[in-house]
Parts: C-alpha cells; structure tokens; sequence
C-alpha cells in the first residue's frame, strides 16, 4: 500500500524517452512558427516571436516531463512561476491563438501523447490555413476616420460633403469638439467615409487641405 502511495509521487523518465518527447515537440513546434509565418497578414512581423514559438513548445514539454504525476513538483512550479512577470503586451489575437497552440502541443509531448501532438498540429494547421486563404479571398473594405480641422468656419459642413461626395462611397459625421475658448478657437469634425477608390486618400486629404478655413487634416483606416 505505501509503495502504490508513494508511486503517486514520482515519475520515471528515461532519457531515451525525454529525447522522442522533445523531438516530436521540436517537430510541431517548427510547423507551428512555420504556419504561423506563411498566415501572417499584420504589420509588428517578429523573427522572435517565431522563434519563441519553437521555444515554448519544447519548454512546455520538458516541464510536463519534470512535473509528471508529482504533486510536490507541480505546486512547487506553480510558486516559482508565480514570481514572473510578462509585460511584453501581445498587439495581435493570432499571436495569442499560436500561444496556446503551442503550449497544448508542448503539454501532448511531454506527456508522451505524440499521436495526439502531430494529428493536432496536422489537423489544426489545415484549418489555420483554409481560414486564412478564405480571409484573403474576401473583399477587404477599408473605412476611413478623417479628421479636419477648421479655424473661424462657422458651416463648413457644405465644404465638406462637396469635396466626400467627389471621393466617398458614403460619409457620416460622428463628432464636433471644440479646440480651445477664445475668438480664434478651432472646431474639429469627425468623419467616417468608404472610398470609392482607396488609392485616393491621398488625394482626399490633399483636397480638404486645400479647403478654405482648413487647419489641419487627419486620415485613419482600418480593415472591417
């Protein structure tokens, strides 16, 4: 009885066998930080986090090698990593499904599922892929937040829905805000807007620029 009490608590592992489990992590993880390259459509592209990608894969495996079925390990670990603090803010929800992609991969490996790592990393890699040329092949639509700025313009409204209706699909005002309390004080108005053509931006700005009573004039987009 004492000795099945106390099998509880340890966990043999031989080295033979903590290699296969780190080179089947090693396995998914780089087909992981290579789906991951080939579907990555943002702008804060990292060769870090790629590599972290492969990296995490295989730590997770070796500590679910080290904690096995002891219960002392594994609280220990819980306390040791409690003191750790990530601030590295993660800008992308992809970055944070690839995360936990290849911390389920590392916990499959290191507890010797290696069918279950490689179908896993098979099957979910397919899905990644088909969700993301499906991504592409829809239309993107960029919408637009312009701002412009005018000074002593008490209608400027007229102004504006000229030079929109030449450029813009549609326009709708979102916002008036006030710039400051004297005589000489400017007024912002807000703008959402979808180009008929996005190539024009540029040349939306450069014709509220020139706008009679314009300040300043400020173009945002963002994919919808």
């Amino acid at each position: 009885m004492d000795t099945q009490f106390q099998d509880i608590f340890t966990f043999n592992l031989g080295p033979a066998e903590a290699l296969t489990n780190l080179s089947v992590a090693l396995f998914c993880g780089m087909l992981v930080a290579l789906l991951y390259r080939i579907t990555y459509k943002g702008i804060s592209y990292s060769s870090g986090y790629v590599v972290s990608i492969i990296m995490l894969t295989l730590i997770t495996a070796l500590v679910i090698m080290v904690i096995g079925n002891n219960l002392a390990r594994a609280f220990g670990l819980v306390g040791a990593m409690s003191i750790i603090r990530f601030r590295t803010a993660v800008k992308d929800t992809q970055d944070i499904m690839f995360i936990f992609f290849a911390l389920a991969l590392g916990l499959a490996c290191g507890s010797g599922a290696h069918a279950i790592a490689i179908t896993g990393t098979l099957f979910i890699g397919a899905v990644i892929l088909i969700a993301s040329w499906l991504n592409d092949s829809v239309k993107v639509r960029r919408e637009y937040l312009v701002q412009v700025v005018f000074k002593n313009q008490q209608t400027p409204e007229i102004i504006l829905n000229k030079i929109f209706s030449t450029y813009c699909r549609k326009h709708k005002l979102i916002n008036i805000k006030k710039i400051g309390e004297t005589d000489a004080s400017l007024t912002e108005y807000s703008y959402y807007v979808v180009l008929k053509n996005m190539s024009k931006a540029g040349l939306l700005a450069a014709e509220l620029n020139k706008a009679e009573g314009v300040s300043k004039v400020n173009v945002f987009f963002d994919e919808v």
